[in-house]
């Protein structure tokens, strides 16, 4: 029997949960544990999540993974991780957390945005004067949704002034998960972009702005210092070290948040070769050569753990998200659809459910469709207004109906934003990798070629994209490889080809989306009702 390779211990926290998975060089991926972590939904447009309960769960899946295989775990000589983004925590000089993580759903902090980067004139509540700024040195912007760590410090600072006091330095998750690891105070390149403090003109050199710093309306040493995603910045601190199980020569590489390990674990290290990412929310992502921002669409070229690259990203707000709320809300737990002894709640067997489904309905929903923003969207559109719906619903219209407008839906909206993509990469995407949980349902990858009117090639492991790009990332941090080498390391599953008799119906059902989209979007400004909406219009 051949030796265990070197194993990376791979963290993957996403909003859905904690997950962990054993990496090795050349990116096999054995073993996969996962517990879920609460997200709290709070009025006025709050989304938080317990710091603690995260390292809890990282606890208990590392646990997992130990009982399952114990030699790989034996084998770990790296620990790398990543996140979900856009998450802020108030931490005291001891590292405790002062707040819970106000996450990347949050909008509450998008008054105090307005009213600390407001002047005239102004564009969306913005100075004009801080926006050209932003976008010449971060290559983006706040996003005005409050969406982002730099409205989350703002709320922090406003309405809660004796956690403020406290506060020795604000963290994003992976910088928290990190602290928790090694014990040091580190932000990575791309997990402090969306404080909107960095000077970012050159990929290898991401500092801070001394001007931007000076006007966010943060003290300068609540901020942490910064570090590219391939560094090694410590061992493990021996209360990491019991916590995991492993010993505490362990090395711990910085890592990335997730749109970036992504961008990794999905092989699409060459340039300009772009992914689509399947989760809670979406993008489209292709790592670039040169700093560019298309401020309309809200799609921009960002540090990225490769050193001497961007990374173009562009976010749908939700798509997996609305898979859930379709399983929860739709699809009860004695539901036939769900197929007898299985569990709703497990989602191998709801994605078999759709997959069984989907094929039965014609292309088109028989003339239903949806608009997927359950929580407004970010691009190519930044407007948190934005509610979903199904359009078109008569007598005859019944539930698989209903469940193939919601995906189909999706993939339209990513047809909105592939157009604003290929104007940004300056040729049409013709070919991408499909990767990130909703990946699993085959159906759903056929309906992505034949909206989007492209090749679609799945990842062979797409829920494990995140965690096989921390484990790269952490791979190429202590010298076991290269970023160059990665596209050859990654298979592909099944190749998805547009089907041409689909073609019409979903060019007229997009010419339709597109024109719902303007004529519903300011009813939806004059609709109450919305969670974020009293902080909004304050």
């Amino acid at each position: 029997m051949s030796a265990v390779p070197p194993q990376v211990l791979a963290i993957d926290l996403g909003t859905s949960g904690m997950k962990a998975a054993l990496v090795a060089a050349d990116g096999t991926v054995t073993g996969w544990a996962q517990r879920p972590v609460p997200l709290l939904v709070l009025p006025g447009g709050g989304a938080e999540q317990d710091p603690q309960a995260w390292w809890t769960a990282l606890g208990e899946v590392v646990a997992d993974l130990g009982r399952a295989h114990p030699e790989h775990l034996r084998a770990v000589t790296t620990v790398c991780s990543s996140t979900q983004g856009e998450g802020t925590i108030a931490v005291d000089a001891a590292g405790t957390p002062l707040t819970r993580c106000i996450t990347w759903l949050d909008m509450r902090g998008a008054a105090h945005l307005r009213r600390q980067f407001g002047g005239f004139p102004a564009y969306g509540g913005m100075s004009v004067r801080r926006i050209v700024r932003w976008l010449r040195l971060t290559g983006g912007m706040p996003s005005t949704t409050g969406k982002d760590p730099a409205a989350h410090m703002l709320l922090v600072r406003d309405t809660m002034p004796e956690v403020y006091a406290r506060t020795a330095t604000f963290l994003n998750a992976l910088d928290w998960i990190n602290l928790k690891l090694t014990g040091r105070t580190v932000a990575t390149v791309d997990s402090v972009l969306t404080s909107w403090v960095t000077d970012n003109r050159r990929p290898d050199r991401v500092r801070y702005s001394p001007a931007l710093v000076a006007d966010c309306g943060i003290d300068a040493d609540k901020l942490p210092p910064i570090v590219a995603c391939t560094e090694v910045i410590g061992t493990l601190h021996p209360d990491a070290a019991a916590h995991l199980g492993l010993p505490p020569t362990v090395q711990v590489v910085a890592g990335a948040i997730d749109t970036t390990a992504a961008a990794i674990g999905a092989g699409t290290t060459a340039d300009d070769d772009p992914h689509l990412y399947l989760g809670t929310s979406s993008w489209i992502a292709a790592h670039v050569r040169r700093k560019k921002t298309d401020p309309v669409a809200q799609i921009a070229a960002v540090p990225c753990a490769i050193g001497d690259r961007y990374l173009m990203t562009a976010l749908q707000a939700t798509a997996g998200a609305n898979l859930t709320w379709l399983k929860e809300k739709i699809v009860e737990y004695d539901d036939p659809l769900v197929g007898a002894g299985r569990l709703a709640t497990d989602e191998t067997s709801i994605f078999d459910a759709f997959d069984a489904i989907l094929p039965t309905v014609p292309a088109g929903a028989n003339g239903v469709l949806y608009l997927p923003w359950l929580y407004g969207e970010r691009a190519p559109v930044d407007d948190p207004d934005l509610r979903a719906a199904f359009v078109n619903i008569s007598l005859d219209t019944n539930r698989s109906d209903l469940l193939r407008a919601v995906f189909e839906g999706v993939a339209l909206n990513t047809r909105w934003l592939s157009a604003a993509v290929d104007r940004f990469l300056g040729t049409p995407v013709t070919s991408l990798t499909v990767t990130g949980g909703g990946a699993r349902s085959t159906a759903w990858c056929q309906i992505f070629a034949d909206v989007l009117g492209v090749e679609v090639r799945r990842d062979p492991d797409p829920v494990a994209v995140n965690a096989r790009g921390a484990g790269w990332i952490g791979a190429v941090g202590t010298g076991q490889l290269t970023f160059g080498q990665i596209p050859a390391l990654l298979r592909t599953d099944q190749v998805f080809a547009p089907t041409a008799a689909h073609r019409v119906r979903y060019d007229e059902l997009f010419d339709v989306y597109r024109e719902l989209h303007r004529r519903l979007a300011p009813v939806y400004r004059r609709m109450p009702g919305g969670a974020h909406r009293t902080d909004q219009r304050r």
